[in-house]
C-alpha cells in the first residue's frame, strides 16, 4: 500500500534579486517578541494577595498566540519621521535608493477616527505568494503598540495578487523627530484559507448541555492554573 504525502501549504516572500541581503527580511512573529514582554519580572509569592495567582501575561496563551501567529514584515530601511502641529503635518526622509513613505489624500479618509492626522503609506519591497484559496490579513503587530504609528488593517488575495503590497498608516506619535530603525516590526501577516469565511452561523440561546459545558470549563479554568494550555488548546 502506498501513501500520498501531502505537503504543507507554503507562503513565499519574494524580493528583487538586487534587494536580497539589503532589505530586512520577514521573520516568524514569534521571533519578534518585544523587550517589555521578554523582561517581565518574576513575582514574589509572598507579596501576592489571595486573589492573585502571581502569573504574568507570559502564561496567557490567547495573548501569546496573537503575538506569535503569522509573520512580521519589518521596515526595509531606516526612516526619519518628523511630526508637527499635533500630528497634522508629517514628513519623512530616508537614506535608501527607493521610496519608503508616501502620502494619501485626506479626502480618501474623510471623517476617519484618526481625525486631522494625514494618511500615509509605508512602501514594502516583498511580494507575498500564498497557495490557491489563501489570502493574507495585514494588521498592526498584535500587542506591540509602538506609540509612533498605526497600520491600517487590510486583506489581500495573495494567491492572485503577486506584487508588493504597501501599508497605509497614521502617525500617532508626539510632535518631534523620530527615527524608525531598519528591521523594526512594521506589519503582521496572518495567512488564512478563504473558504473558512463560508462557515455557517447559528445564533440562539444555549441548550442545557451547552450550559453545563460552559460552567464546567469556567470552574476548571478558575481552579487549575494553566488548564487552557494543558487541556483545551492541546486538543486542537
Amino acid at each position: 500500500m502506498s501513501f500520498i504525502r501531502r505537503s504543507a501549504p507554503r507562503i513565499r516572500f519574494l524580493c528583487d534579486p538586487a534587494d536580497e541581503g539589503v532589505i530586512a527580511p520577514p521573520v516568524p512573529a514569534r521571533a519578534y517578541l518585544p523587550d517589555w514582554f521578554r523582561k517581565l519580572p518574576a513575582v514574589d509569592p509572598g507579596k501576592l494577595s489571595v486573589s492573585d495567582t502571581g502569573l504574568t501575561v507570559k502564561r496567557c496563551l490567547p495573548f501569546l498566540d496573537a503575538m506569535t501567529t503569522g509573520w512580521i514584515i519589518p521596515l526595509a530601511a531606516t526612516v526619519r519621521m518628523e511630526i508637527r502641529e499635533n500630528g497634522a503635518v508629517v514628513e519623512a526622509g530616508w537614506d535608501f535608493d527607493r521610496t519608503m513613505v508616501s502620502n494619501h489624500g485626506m479626502h480618501q479618509v474623510k471623517g476617519n477616527p484618526w481625525g486631522h492626522r494625514p494618511p500615509q503609506k509605508f512602501h514594502n519591497y516583498w511580494t507575498i505568494v500564498t497557495p490557491p484559496g489563501w489570502s493574507c490579513l495585514f494588521v498592526n503587530p498584535l500587542n506591540r503598540p509602538n506609540g509612533l504609528f498605526e497600520i491600517v488593517s487590510g486583506i489581500v488575495d495573495t494567491d492572485t495578487y503577486r506584487s508588493p503590497i504597501h501599508f497605509p498608516f497614521f502617525a500617532t506619535g508626539p510632535d518631534g523627530l523620530h527615527v524608525i530603525e531598519k528591521g523594526s516590526p512594521l506589519v503582521q501577516v496572518i495567512p488564512f484559507r478563504r473558504d473558512s469565511a463560508g462557515i455557517e452561523v447559528e445564533i440562539r440561546a444555549e441548550r442545557p448541555g451547552e450550559t453545563r459545558d460552559r460552567n464546567r470549563i469556567l470552574r476548571l479554568t478558575r481552579a487549575a492554573t494553566g488548564w487552557y494550555r494543558t487541556e483545551a488548546r492541546a486538543k486542537r
